[in-house]
């Protein structure tokens, strides 16, 4: 299983309503993401700075690299994209975080 971390940034003000939409995130979201070989996702939230912080724990042969592909993936970021600081393509600014300490 491969576990990778990364950050995004809410809006200012804009928790409540990020919080309300992941609550009643699409199924075909989710079945999209499970498909894609994604097990385990989690999102944390700063609230004092509207940081992001996400881990994501896929199989080793995931195909996520094609999920920004997927019309439902598209219609989600765009859905997102009012509360979220985002690319041209309404994708979500993802910062890559590396590993420097895990303990089991």
């Amino acid at each position: 299983m491969e576990e990778i971390a990364f950050i995004m940034k809410l809006k200012p003000g804009v928790e409540v309503e990020y919080q309300r939409r992941h609550d009643e995130i699409w199924p075909e979201l989710s079945a999209a993401l499970i498909d894609a070989g994604v097990r385990d996702y989690s999102i944390y939230l700063d609230r004092a700075s509207g940081t992001l912080f996400a881990v994501q724990r896929r199989i080793a042969n995931h195909t996520t690299s094609a999920l920004p592909e997927l019309p439902i993936m598209q219609r989600w970021w765009a859905y997102m994209a009012d509360l979220m600081e985002t690319n041209p393509d309404n994708s979500p600014v993802v910062v890559s975080l590396p590993r420097v300490f895990h303990m089991e």
